[in-house]
């Protein structure tokens, strides 16, 4: 199975024995959508859905942080997710947040997993089919792998400035890397100094489909980014920074990191350096 399935291979293979299909979408407060109600309403035959709200550090006061080992196991056996599964994750929101989804399973072991290209915008347009309410599902048993590697902390980011080490990648819009407006998280506007910025949603064509090969790669190109260098992810709260992994994916770099606590984190500490378009 590819790392992106297209939505006709996907209807192809509804019902296989060994496929598991998570629905992960995640919407901004703002956005006034709720997720759940939306996934009961209507989703991919089969298909259960994986709170990414919720999956995160509960003990971390910052919004996403990567959930620990055991909990992670849990929730994907209650999907009914087990060891040697093949996993297609989607969702239907302008945040893209199954290439979340995507990395936080790999970095806990998952190897068959995929995202389905278009989501579940691209599954509607074609007519494709849909059931509602919340099927039932019975239990996995998951083995948590964590890759201490994949994720990378404040005082890596400090370091990193004076040392360079690490390319950063912003996936933010534009207009708030260049530290315009006010920030949706409360905290300081701006960007990590010597960071590059790529809007996430420059990674996909008119249909919702990922942008591949060259024109993929000239967005990278683009923001300044030499793919065969270290490269750190980061935006507003360790979501939208892993659109810009996969996309690095895609073109055969699986070496990057995330910066998880990302602007959430950085914003919100007064002795962390800032920049902005200004300064």
């Amino acid at each position: 199975m590819e790392s992106l399935v297209s939505t006709e291979w996907l209807e192809g293979e509804l019902g296989a024995d060994d496929l598991r299909i998570v629905d992960s979408s995640l919407f901004l407060p703002a956005q006034g959508r709720d997720a759940r109600a939306e996934y009961e309403a209507a989703h991919i035959p089969g298909a259960m859905f994986l709170d990414l709200a919720s999956l995160t550090d509960s003990d971390s006061k910052l919004p996403n942080m990567l959930p620990p080992a055991h909990k992670f196991a849990s929730r994907m056996q209650s999907l009914g997710i087990g060891d040697g599964a093949r996993i297609v994750i989607y969702d239907n929101s302008p945040l893209h947040t199954s290439a979340r989804a995507w990395w936080v399973m790999r970095t806990f072991g998952a190897s068959r997993v995929a995202i389905l290209d278009g989501g579940m915008t691209k599954w509607l347009a074609e007519g494709r089919p849909t059931e509602s309410g919340r099927p039932h599902n019975r239990h996995g048993h998951f083995t948590p792998l964590k890759d201490e590697a994949s994720a990378v902390d404040k005082t890596f980011m400090l370091i990193n400035i004076d040392e360079g080490s690490h390319q950063v990648l912003d996936a933010r819009p534009a207009d708030r890397f260049a530290g315009g407006g006010v920030d949706p998280h409360g905290v300081a506007s701006g960007h990590i100094p010597g960071s590059k910025n790529l809007p996430q949603d420059r990674l996909f064509n008119a249909d919702n489909t990922f942008k591949r090969g060259e024109a993929l790669r000239s967005e990278f190109d683009a923001a300044g980014v030499d793919l065969d260098k270290p490269l750190v992810t980061t935006c507003g709260s360790g979501v939208t920074a892993c659109t810009l992994l996969f996309g690095a994916h895609l073109l055969g770099k699986d070496d990057g990191r995330l910066y998880d606590g990302s602007w959430s984190e950085w914003g919100a500490d007064p002795a962390t350096p800032k920049a902005s378009a200004t300064a």
